[in-house]
């Protein structure tokens, strides 16, 4: 079930999310996120853009946002969408459920603009943001250094008419 972020949700998300700090380039956080600074960036999040989760029995096994791109006042109708899930959950189409209700919510916003951000190689979100019909507009080389190695990211952006 896909529902909105609550902030009791904050310690089941941060599970999630500081398993792909400690274990993968997907984030560039180098070190376990502590709750109080996760709690202190959702509710900035959630105050300003759609943020849902995805709920199987009382687990939250996914979750996803949108969030601000850059600061200056032209890039208000761009979004940087994100979403997560549990790293023993793939293959339940919980991302792509999620990606679904984000997008509906993100034009519902007006957003004009969605970018997701993939550190790349990652076939498998760059399928999900394909799927929704994202194009790759850039690909930027070395520009985060974890686990002893430089990576690189993406960008792919989905315009909504």
């Amino acid at each position: 079930m896909v529902r909105a972020f609550h902030i009791n949700d904050v310690p089941q998300l941060l599970a999630i999310y500081n398993y792909y700090v400690l274990n993968t380039t997907v984030t560039f956080d180098l070190e376990a996120v502590t709750l109080e600074a996760f709690t202190e960036k959702l509710k900035t999040i959630n105050a300003e853009y759609p943020f849902i989760v995805f709920e199987e029995g009382n687990e939250i096994i996914g979750y996803a946002y949108g969030s601000k791109f850059r600061s200056k006042p032209a890039y208000n109708y761009v979004v940087e969408s994100t979403v997560y899930v549990k790293h023993n959950a793939h293959g339940k189409k919980v991302g792509t459920t999620l990606y679904a209700e984000l997008l509906k919510l993100l034009k519902e916003a007006k957003f004009h603009t969605v970018l997701g951000v993939l550190t790349i190689p990652n076939d498998a979100s760059i399928k999900l943001h394909e799927r929704f019909g994202f194009e790759k507009v850039a690909h930027l080389k070395e520009v985060g250094f974890k686990f002893g190695a430089w990576q690189h990211i993406g960008i792919w952006q989905l315009k909504f008419d």
